[in-house]
């Protein structure tokens, strides 16, 4: 078997970071593929015939090539169930998508252009967040929330990949000394203390242009 996840030259989209977490929780062998849009790597007829839309990460698994995080998730699932990354019932599955697919949308766009994640792993922001950006936070602190119940340390029964994701976008703003209440910062602290995390955070990257 061969598993390859192309990624971006410096590891730090949150996408090459949900990929490589669900690899990892998955106890999945891998190589790593750094390739630059820049140079037009991602541009060769042989990449965009196998992932089609020529984006990173793509996973390239045994010749099939697959493009997109939450599409490169579900297929890992359904190939390798065990360990899961996805909750098994079907509610709490449909509401995992639905937290996936908000974490990726419109509504905290502003967070990412602001607090890019160069600022989590390069040099911190300097400006204070726009009102648009500081709405779009206060949101993201609301929400996460509603979908945390005490005494459960995850989202749902057991760990699932979209608990790491939301802890990334809120490191974000944690990372940039922005305003997390405390009980919404304890939690993404502790989820990013979990093992699969660190080996993302703690990637030896390339200096920052």
């Amino acid at each position: 078997m061969s598993l390859v996840l192309n990624v971006e030259p410096h590891w730090i989209s949150p996408y090459v970071f949900a990929c490589f977490v669900t690899l990892r929780e998955k106890g999945l062998a891998f190589d790593a593929r750094v390739l630059e849009s820049s140079k037009n790597e991602t541009r060769t007829s042989d990449y965009l015939d196998q992932t089609v839309t020529g984006r990173v990460p793509s996973l390239i698994h045994d010749g099939f090539g697959l493009g997109e995080s939450s599409a490169i998730i579900e297929y890992l699932e359904d190939t390798f169930p065990d360990p899961p990354v996805l909750p098994r019932g079907v509610r709490d599955r449909a509401r995992c998508r639905q937290l996936m697919s908000w974490l990726r949308s419109d509504e905290t766009a502003k967070i990412r252009e602001e607090r890019s994640t160069a600022t989590m792993f390069y040099d911190r922001a300097r400006e204070p967040l726009s009102k648009d950006a500081a709405a779009a936070a206060t949101k993201l602190c609301e929400v996460t929330r509603r979908v945390l119940q005490p005494g459960r340390s995850s989202i749902f029964d057991a760990w699932a990949i979209v608990d790491s994701e939301l802890a990334f976008l809120l490191h974000r703003l944690i990372l940039n000394g922005d305003p997390v209440p405390d009980d919404v910062r304890a939690w993404a602290e502790t989820q990013w203390q979990r093992p699969t995390v660190q080996a993302f955070v703690q990637l030896e990257r390339p200096k920052h242009a």
